[in-house]
């Protein structure tokens, strides 16, 4: 048995800068409490995809990355995007048999929980937000899951990423 070649890992490390930049992009002031959580959407997809590659690891280092551009307390990011990765990973063949709706509202609970451990870490600081809006990326994640599902799994195929 011949071991399986690993191929398109330009492709993985593309779409995680792509969400890192849309992270970072302006947007208006009434848009921004609405802005996804593009990094944890992109993280949930490859953990879907390929919990060989991408995994607790990965989740670490992009939540990382995440905490240095967005000048946050180091790590915070990090141990969200590792748990949901971790918890991705472990339900992964649950996950991808669910109908697109359900999958995103699988979205919605590992974002949420996600945004949950950064307030708990924001609160300890004494940085917690101050209103009910801080919740909303997770419900836009949810909304926008089916759509970068479809793209991230067309590129994917495209480009063979296996």
């Amino acid at each position: 048995m011949t071991p399986r070649r690993r191929q398109g890992g330009g492709v993985i490390v593309l779409t995680f800068v792509a969400a890192l930049m849309l992270m970072l992009l302006p947007l208006p002031e009434w848009a921004r409490m609405l802005r996804p959580e593009w990094a944890p959407l992109v993280l949930i997809y490859w953990c879907l995809a390929l919990p060989g590659r991408v995994n607790v690891g990965i989740g670490w280092l992009l939540g990382l990355v995440v905490d240095v551009l967005l000048g946050s307390l180091l790590g915070q990011h990090a141990l969200a995007y590792a748990v949901i990765a971790f918890i991705t990973v472990k339900l992964h063949k649950q996950i991808r048999v669910y109908p697109l709706w359900q999958q995103a509202l699988s979205v919605f609970t590992l974002v949420a929980l996600g945004q949950l451990l950064v307030v708990w870490i924001k609160g300890i600081t004494g940085e917690a937000p101050d209103t009910w809006t801080y919740w909303l990326p997770s419900l836009t994640s949810a909304v926008l899951w089916p759509w970068l599902y479809l793209v991230l799994r067309d590129l994917r195929r495209k480009f063979r990423v296996a």
